[in-house]
């Protein structure tokens, strides 16, 4: 075991199990050995690569996406945009390049990047050092101080990082998974007590279901601030639309996966979005859902490939590059079908672009 595999053991003996959000929490926020605390978690060196690394397009057509939503709910004053999890920072400044064609929006605007890792903010904080607007940074949501504002929120792979919780069909009924410690390590028991999860009654002995608090609390205070002072969402994450039993926590190291628990703060933990679940507390907050669509689908609605294109003409010697980059986008044999992508609005603004009204 790891140090901090040490100290959650630990824990475990002291206090007793714990569950599986918990166990994220610590394997990847732990401010001394958590992943996003110590390790380079994103790019060619670190344990994934998100697509704003891939290509300048995708921050672009976010960029210019949210300026259009701002339009058509007729240019309030004061927008704000709000990173959740920025990353390197990369998508920020693709995303304020493509707004300078848009100069109405970009110069009222302020944004705020929503940033736990103090590793990471640092990096944000030097690649947007010449940034053209006011930038802020926090290290959570309700920290954004929006009230009164439309805000405009990118959540780009956040989602999948929330902590879920996960629930073992067994023939005492529904009962949480639970990480337990012994001899040889870190390891997997389940609840001797049965839990209320609210099912469509199919589920066979051994399906898990999947659930994640942080993602509903955080969907229903997006969808309340929609309603009441406008803005637009974009949620891009890998996930599926309408109830799965099937346990999806991974954990990623060097761009491959490794066992969830052999060495928590080594690798990155996520889980498929339930985005039927995010769309439902959206709208029960009073806003509105649109989607979830597929990746591909959305991006090529904005004109991902004649973008390319421009892109290529302009630099010749790049063009495979920037194709190479578009393909891995939009195809579905790589992130095009996987990822999936869906809009909150308020109730009465048009249709965001990129999605059929529904």
């Amino acid at each position: 075991m790891n140090a901090l595999a040490r100290r959650i053991a630990r824990m475990i003996e002291m206090d007793g199990p714990i569950d599986i959000g918990t166990y994220m929490l610590l394997a990847l926020h732990d401010r001394e050995m958590g992943f996003y605390a110590t390790r380079e978690s994103i790019g060619a060196g670190g344990a994934f690569i998100t697509a704003p690394e891939i290509s300048q397009v995708f921050g672009e057509l976010i960029g210019l996406w949210c300026a259009e939503c701002w339009r058509q709910q007729g240019c309030p004053a004061r927008p704000l945009l709000v990173d959740l999890g920025p990353g390197r920072g990369t998508l920020v400044t693709d995303v304020l390049r493509a707004t300078r064609t848009a100069p109405d929006f970009l110069q009222s605007l302020e944004v705020v990047l929503v940033e736990t890792s103090a590793r990471l903010a640092s990096v944000q904080r030097e690649r947007l050092a010449d940034a053209p607007v006011p930038m802020r940074w926090v290290q959570r949501w309700s920290d954004v101080e929006h009230r009164g504002r439309p805000v405009f929120i990118i959540a780009n792979e956040f989602f999948d990082a929330l902590p879920i919780r996960q629930f073992v069909m067994t023939e005492r009924g529904w009962c949480e998974r639970m990480v337990v410690a012994g001899a040889d390590g870190l390891a997997f028991g389940l609840s001797p007590q049965a839990s209320p999860v609210h099912d469509d009654g199919i589920a066979r002995a051994g399906a898990v279901y999947e659930t994640c608090p942080m993602a509903m609390s955080l969907a229903q205070e997006i969808g309340a601030a929609m309603a009441t002072d406008g803005g637009a969402a974009l949620l891009i994450d890998y996930g599926y639309a309408g109830r799965q039993y099937r346990d999806t926590l991974q954990a990623v190291r060097d761009h491959n996966r490794t066992d969830v628990l052999a060495g928590p703060g080594e690798a990155d933990l996520s889980a498929h979005v339930d985005f039927a679940a995010i769309a439902e507390a959206v709208r029960g907050a009073g806003a509105r859902a649109y989607g979830p669509v597929a990746q591909g689908d959305f991006l090529r609605a904005l004109g991902i490939e004649l973008r390319g294109e421009q892109l290529a003409r302009a630099n010749p010697d790049c063009a495979a590059e920037i194709a190479g980059g578009i393909a891995r986008l939009v195809k579905s044999e790589a992130m095009g079908t996987l990822f999936k992508v869906l809009a909150i609005t308020p109730r009465d603004a048009p249709s965001p672009p990129g999605f059929a009204i529904c």
